[in-house]
């Protein structure tokens, strides 16, 4: 008797340790997304690359892009020249992956004349202070395959790794998906050490 009333009072209390740790984790991104715009700018861009997506098995939805673009939980980090000409910008957002605070970069797009300037590589390394400073775990992507520039980008150049959960990994769709998830552990993720494995998942503060 005294043995199966330790066992409920263990699994209670692992029951309320993993909540307590959900909820730890969802108060940060709560707290990130509550933040002062730290950019100070939403810019509309009317002209956008629409090939990544016309070759991939999502196809291009218009009103789909621009819901998601105007989404609440939507930031935005956006570089101007001199004379306030806007030349790039990212999309990203504060969520929840498998259990984890990241930042996850939605868009990344530069107008082809500031192209292999280093502005990109600029740009993720701000995001990766904005992840680090909100103590984000990491920073994720979706990366299509036949993207090979950027796939170079990200993996060489900036040292991203296929992420545990992105398809290949998974095993869920093998070589017939036409992306890969790509991330980078912040200081704060590479101090957890968390490993996570097994599909894409959902976010639990929304």
């Amino acid at each position: 008797m005294g043995r199966k009333s330790n066992r409920a009072k263990e699994k209670k209390q692992r029951r309320q340790e993993e909540r307590a740790a959900m909820d730890a984790v969802c108060a940060k991104v709560e707290a990130a997304n509550k933040l002062d715009d730290p950019l100070a700018a939403f810019p509309v861009f009317k002209k956008y690359d629409r090939n990544g997506y016309e070759q991939s098995e999502w196809g291009w939805k218009e009103r789909d892009k621009r819901e998601e673009m105007k989404d609440e939980r939507a930031w935005y980090l956006l570089a101007r020249e001199a004379d306030s000409t806007p030349v790039a910008f990212s999309h990203f957002r504060f969520d929840v992956e498998c259990g984890e605070e990241v930042l996850y970069c939605y868009e990344l797009q530069l107008e082809s004349r500031v192209r292999r300037k280093g502005l990109g590589k600029f740009l993720i390394q701000i995001l990766q202070l904005i992840a680090n400073s909100t103590q984000m775990k990491k920073v994720m992507l979706t990366l299509f395959r036949h993207n090979h520039g950027a796939y170079q980008f990200f993996r060489e150049a900036l040292q991203f790794e296929i992420d545990d959960t992105s398809p290949s990994m998974s095993g869920c769709c093998g070589d017939d998906c036409s992306y890969e998830i790509l991330s980078k552990r912040t200081k704060h993720g590479e101090a957890s050490g968390h490993a996570h494995g097994g599909g894409h998942c959902g976010g639990c503060c929304h």
